[in-house]
C-alpha cells in the first residue's frame, strides 16, 4: 500500500504557487516582488528554522541554485546572473571568497542574489566582508506554519477537491506523515485520485494501510 501511495503521489516542483504562506504572506510578497524586478537591491536573504520553506522558496525563484551544506565550496555555482545559494551557513572559507567576489560581480552586472539560513546574516560565522555585503540587501523572517495553519490548509484544499477529509483524517496526517507542506499537499491529491480509483472512503484505517512505513520527507 505504502508504494501504492509513492506511485500516486505527483510531481509537485517547489513554485511559489503551491507555497502556502501562513503567517508569511508579507515576506512571501516581498520576495515575489523582487524576483520581478522591483528595488534596486542585489540580494535578498531569508532566515528560519528548518521547515519554515526557505528551501522551497529558493527552488521556487527560478535562480540557478546551490546548496551550500552540499557544496560548501560553491564549485556548482555557475557564472549565473539570478544565484540562489540555500544554507549560506555552511559555506567553507572556500566558499565564502566565492560568494563574496560573486556578490560583487553581480551588483556591477545588475544580477540577483538570493540566499538562506537559520539566522540573519549578522549572526552568521561568515568573513566580516560577506555577511556585511549580506546585509545591504533585503533580510526576511519566515515563521514556519503551526499544526492548525497546516491543518487549514489542508482542509481548504479538500474542500476545493470535493474530498471528505475529517478532522480526525487530517491530525492523523500531521502526526504520520512528512511535515512539510508540499508533502502534505501532495497527500491530498494522491488521496483525491485513489479514493475516486478506488471507491473508498477516507478513514483513519484506510490511512494507516497507505501510511505503515515512513517516508522520506521532501525538501
Amino acid at each position: 500500500m505504502r508504494q501504492l501511495l509513492l506511485d500516486l503521489l505527483p510531481a509537485s516542483p517547489p513554485s511559489l504557487d503551491n507555497f502556502v504562506p501562513g503567517g508569511n504572506g508579507e515576506t512571501l510578497a516581498a520576495l515575489t516582488a523582487w524576483l520581478a524586478g522591483a528595488g534596486g537591491e542585489t540580494s535578498f536573504c531569508l532566515w528560519g528554522e528548518a521547515g519554515s520553506g526557505c528551501s522551497h522558496l529558493l527552488k521556487a525563484s527560478g535562480f540557478a541554485y546551490v546548496d551550500a551544506a552540499a557544496d560548501p565550496g560553491l564549485g556548482g555555482a555557475e557564472a549565473a546572473e539570478a544565484l540562489a545559494v540555500d544554507h549560506v551557513e555552511a559555506l567553507d572559507s572556500e566558499g565564502q571568497i566565492a560568494l563574496f567576489n560573486r556578490f560583487n560581480r553581480l551588483k556591477a552586472s545588475g544580477g540577483r542574489l538570493l540566499t538562506a539560513a537559520p539566522q540573519p546574516p549578522a549572526h552568521l560565522v561568515l568573513r566580516e566582508d560577506l555577511r556585511t555585503r549580506l546585509g545591504w540587501g533585503l533580510i526576511y523572517r519566515l515563521q514556519p506554519l503551526s499544526d492548525g495553519e497546516k491543518a487549514a490548509a489542508l482542509a481548504t484544499q479538500a474542500r476545493e477537491r470535493a474530498l471528505k477529509l475529517s478532522p480526525q483524517a487530517i491530525d492523523y496526517l500531521l502526526r504520520h506523515a512528512p511535515r512539510d507542506m508540499r508533502t502534505l499537499s501532495a497527500f491530498v491529491e494522491a488521496l483525491d485520485r485513489y479514493t475516486l480509483e478506488h471507491q473508498r472512503a477516507i478513514t483513519l484505517p484506510l490511512l494507516r494501510e497507505l501510511l505503515q512505513s515512513p517516508l522520506e520527507t521532501s525538501p
